[in-house]
């Protein structure tokens, strides 16, 4: 079983950048394809973005694809998301999920079995 944080949240202007990242522990990130999920107030919680388990395959949700980019350190157990070009509605919860479904792309998050608490993004003027 691996237990997940994530970090790096807090309240930027729209046109701002954040890093959030995803720090593992209890076993090894790299048995395990990887994904940002988010939730904003009032929806449910949808896909972000993609990283397969050795990070040499991406895939990004149409509303962040081009502004986003998630990478993985499997050497120091972590995962990144930095956002750039920040949108109103982009404020969200944003959870790092593990998946031991490690062929293919995996945008449901059914198809999570491990999540962090989840980090606060709030884009505002």
């Amino acid at each position: 079983q691996v237990q997940l944080v994530e970090s790096g949240g807090g309240l930027v202007q729209p046109g701002g950048s954040l890093r959030l990242s995803c720090a593992a522990s209890g076993r090894t990130l790299s048995d395990y394809a990887m994904a940002w999920f988010r939730q904003a107030p009032g929806k449910e919680r949808e896909f972000g973005a993609f990283i397969t388990r050795g990070g040499a395959n991406t895939h990004y949700a149409d509303s962040v694809k081009g502004r986003f980019t998630i990478s993985r350190d499997n050497a120091k157990n972590t995962m990144s998301l930095q956002m750039n070009s920040l949108k109103p509605e982009d404020t969200a919860i944003y959870y790092c999920a593990a998946s031991r479904r490690t062929s293919g792309t995996r945008i449901l998050a059914d198809e999570y079995d491990y999540w962090g608490q989840g980090t606060q993004v709030t884009v505002s003027s």
